[in-house]
């Protein structure tokens, strides 16, 4: 499931024969083959390097036993993923692209690596929260805020109702000209509430429901309306689906103790909120892919420097 390409070794001792699909593909050392950063899963290297095929570490060997170890622990989900962002096109249709996703995160549900988590996990049982979801109107600006702070704003089927039928709002309002998205609390979100995976009847279900009711969907058209003015205000956890709603938005500022990542891996899923689109178009497939299979985090400065995020607050003006 995972092939490691060490590009200092010369040309004639590399093998360049690539299957279809390709399966997940490491490259480490330094990024000058054409061929291999643009057919890698992504490339690590050492040294700054700006290319947004490659991710700079501080250990090389230490990364990729990292992540060598998680794609044996979860082969599905790392190849799914490999998958995912490969057949995706970002400057694509927004509804194809996560249909795709969701479609594969639904096959996902159904496979043993899923299952185990939820083994692992036990019994659980979220809790109710009251005004899961905050909305006030600023003249003709949209302000949108996830509360549920003492969850992190973990997002749940009551959060994602409740931002569907705002933004829906605004969909629907030609006077509403701006939008505020952001969170109370010490984080502006945390990703899925892991108290309520695997509570839909089945994968089927949960593909409608991912697909049929998406913010992610609403989100995509407001950007397209707006531009700038659909804005992203995060701090704290900006992980999983909290990450790729916000990647969705036309303008993302980030307070400086931002942390991005994507922890589905552990979990034996991928990014679900549609991610594999809204990531991608900000930072291509293949950082994309690096948050997902490392299950690392970045920092508010290497987010900007990504593009993963537009602005730091204390820069932003």
């Amino acid at each position: 499931m995972l092939r490691v390409v060490d590009l200092s070794k010369p040309a004639d001792e590399r093998d360049a024969g690539v299957a279809s699909p390709p399966g997940v593909i490491v490259a480490h050392g330094p990024p000058t083959d054409e061929f291999w950063l643009e057919t890698a899963t992504f490339t690590l290297t050492d040294e700054p390097c700006g290319d947004r095929r490659v991710v700079t570490v501080a250990s090389v060997p230490e990364a990729l036993a990292d992540v060598t170890r998680r794609c044996r622990r979860w082969p599905q989900a790392s190849a799914m993923c490999d998958d995912v962002l490969r057949a995706v096109d970002p400057a694509g249709a927004t509804l194809a692209g996560v249909v795709t996703e969701s479609l594969a995160y639904s096959t996902l549900q159904a496979g043993p690596e899923f299952a185990r988590w939820l083994d692992d996990r036990g019994p659980a049982a979220v809790p109710g929260t009251a005004d899961a979801v905050l909305v006030g109107r600023d003249e003709d600006t949209l302000r949108i805020r996830f509360n549920r702070p003492q969850r992190h704003n973990a997002f749940s089927t009551d959060v994602r109702a409740a931002l569907l039928e705002a933004l829906t709002v605004a969909q629907l309002d030609p006077s509403v000209t701006g939008i505020v998205l952001s969170g109370n609390g010490p984080s502006f979100c945390s990703g899925g509430d892991l108290a309520e995976f695997g509570t839909f009847a089945d994968p089927v279900s949960a593909h409608f429901a991912r697909t049929r009711h998406s913010p992610a969907l609403v989100l995509d058209e407001l950007r397209a309306r707006l531009g700038r003015s659909c804005r992203a205000e995060v701090h704290g956890r900006v992980l999983g689906s909290g990450l790729e709603m916000a990647a969705l938005c036309g303008w993302v500022v980030a307070q400086p103790d931002s942390v991005f990542g994507l922890p589905e891996l552990s979990l034996g899923l991928i990014p679900g909120a549609g991610g594999t689109v809204s990531i991608t178009r900000r930072i291509g497939r293949w950082r994309t892919a690096y948050l997902v299979l490392s299950g690392r985090t970045i920092d508010a400065e290497t987010a900007l420097a990504w593009g993963l995020v537009d602005a730091i607050w204390a820069a932003a003006g």
